[in-house]
């Protein structure tokens, strides 16, 4: 009978929320953002570029700098060193993007740049002419040294060091992963259960405030317990939680795969251009009998120079142990969510409106403030004794873990963490209860911490 009452209100809270235009709008709309904040930077970085053939005049009175501007579709530079800019101020081309004045050296052989533009000139603009007149001044300043054949010793020793990271399995096999892949994994993941824990909780201290100012509260505690009532209520916003999330992670991958299939058309086409070529040199080499010939070489070395590194992104996301992180996610959100939606029914049931949740709630959301804090640290230094004891203490565990988890934790870890959560859940459910089967019939007073000890002694 008791398991029949308590499925009643589940299936209550459920429908209320699931019915609601507002969960039917988030849910459809929240992948969509997801999904965006993914694909929009590799595509706006596909499609972004300023104005083309933007005319940029330059007076350079150091006489240093013309060889390094170099014109590109973005910005056509030209050079007028005769040209007055008090005369450009006064009467400033309207075919001119901008103008860049450099000054004459000083002993130092340092030059000042200045610049005048109709608008404000972009960063990337700004960008280019720094990088310019500082590569003209570098060479300029070695020059003095007076060392042979400088160009080709620069060009010798100027090196590009990228570090490819490898995991080995239990099994002795080697994995490819990128750390930065894995910081943000684990950022994206423990500010979501942040996120969804604080939501989900003022969910339910919302709907128990809600109740309890309409009355209906009086109605249905006359049918089953207030700890009943409680649960239900808990769970029942959590089982809604839980749908909506499962419907977020299969639209938000059907969205992010969908247009990584159309992004990725072109780039296949290509790929497989490439292996054309390679096999025509391959061919051409047999034919001129020279083994594996140099046109093949040629093609292989061309097929390797143009591999990018989003080959490298794609190659260490493979590796990624999905299931384990999306389980370890599930598991500390959902314990993460009961544990917090207790405390958060206990103080909605201690008030008579949200206006007055100011001062109780401060104590249950500083515990998440601070797990947040701690998880920032975490993902970069997920095995330091504040990141395993964050990861230990239940208030913090949820985020702090999840953070931790992309980078491997140890089996024990993990199950010592998630038992000490349990524990602590059921242990602050029954503090709450004794709170709400109080504070859910108490009208017109203001209840304080005084108020709440005193009603855990009832």
């Amino acid at each position: 009978m008791k398991s029949n009452k308590l499925f009643l209100i589940i299936s209550r809270e459920f429908q209320i929320r699931v019915k609601k235009r507002s969960f039917i709008v988030m849910t459809i709309l929240t992948p969509l953002l997801f999904a965006a904040l993914i694909v929009m930077p590799s595509l706006i970085m596909t499609l972004s570029s300023g104005n083309k053939g933007q005319q940029v005049m330059i007076i350079d009175k150091s006489e240093l700098c013309e060889p390094f501007f170099q014109s590109n579709d973005e910005f056509t530079y030209f050079f007028d060193n005769s040209a007055d800019m008090e005369s450009i101020k006064k009467n400033f081309p309207e075919t001119l993007y901008a103008v860049v004045e450099i000054s004459e050296p000083d002993s130092m052989m340092n030059v000042s740049v200045s610049t005048i533009s109709k608008k404000q000139m972009n960063i990337d603009a700004k960008k280019q002419i720094e990088r310019n007149v500082q590569k003209a001044l570098e060479k300029s300043k070695l020059q003095k040294y007076n060392i042979t054949n400088l160009d080709s010793i620069l060009k010798d020793i100027r090196t590009e060091v990228a570090v490819k990271t490898y995991t080995i399995t239990d099994t002795g096999e080697e994995k490819a992963g990128m750390v930065e892949i894995y910081m943000g994994i684990a950022y994206v993941l423990s500010f979501m259960i942040y996120m969804f824990i604080f939501m989900f909780g003022s969910m339910v201290m919302r709907g128990v405030i809600e109740e309890k100012t309409t009355r209906i509260v009086e109605v249905i505690v006359s049918s089953v317990k207030p700890f009943q009532l409680m649960l239900g209520k808990i769970l029942g916003v959590g089982s809604v939680a839980l749908l909506q999330f499962l419907i977020w992670i299969v639209l938000t991958a059907g969205i992010i795969f969908g247009a990584q299939a159309i992004m990725g058309t072109e780039k296949l086409a290509k790929s497989n251009e490439m292996v054309q070529q390679m096999t025509a040199a391959q061919s051409a080499g047999d034919v001129l009998n020279n083994g594996a010939s140099a046109g093949a070489a040629e093609a292989i070395a061309a097929v390797q120079a143009q591999s990018t590194p989003m080959d490298d992104i794609m190659a260490a996301l493979a590796n990624v142990p999905v299931f384990r992180i999306l389980t370890a996610f599930i598991l500390y959100f959902l314990l993460g969510y009961l544990l917090y939606a207790a405390l958060f029914s206990a103080v909605g049931s201690a008030v008579d409106n949200e206006a007055d949740t100011q001062q109780l709630i401060l104590p249950v959301t500083l515990p998440l403030i601070f797990g947040l804090f701690i998880m920032i640290h975490t993902f970069q230094y997920p095995d330091s004794s504040l990141s395993f004891w964050g990861s230990m203490i239940p208030f913090t565990s949820p985020m702090v873990m999840m953070a931790r988890v992309p980078f491997g934790v140890p089996a024990w870890e993990l199950a010592l963490s998630l038992a000490l959560l349990v524990g602590t859940f059921i242990f602050m459910t029954y503090v709450s209860s004794k709170i709400y089967r109080v504070g859910i019939l108490m009208y017109g007073k203001k209840a304080n911490w005084k108020d709440l000890i005193k009603w855990l002694k009832y």
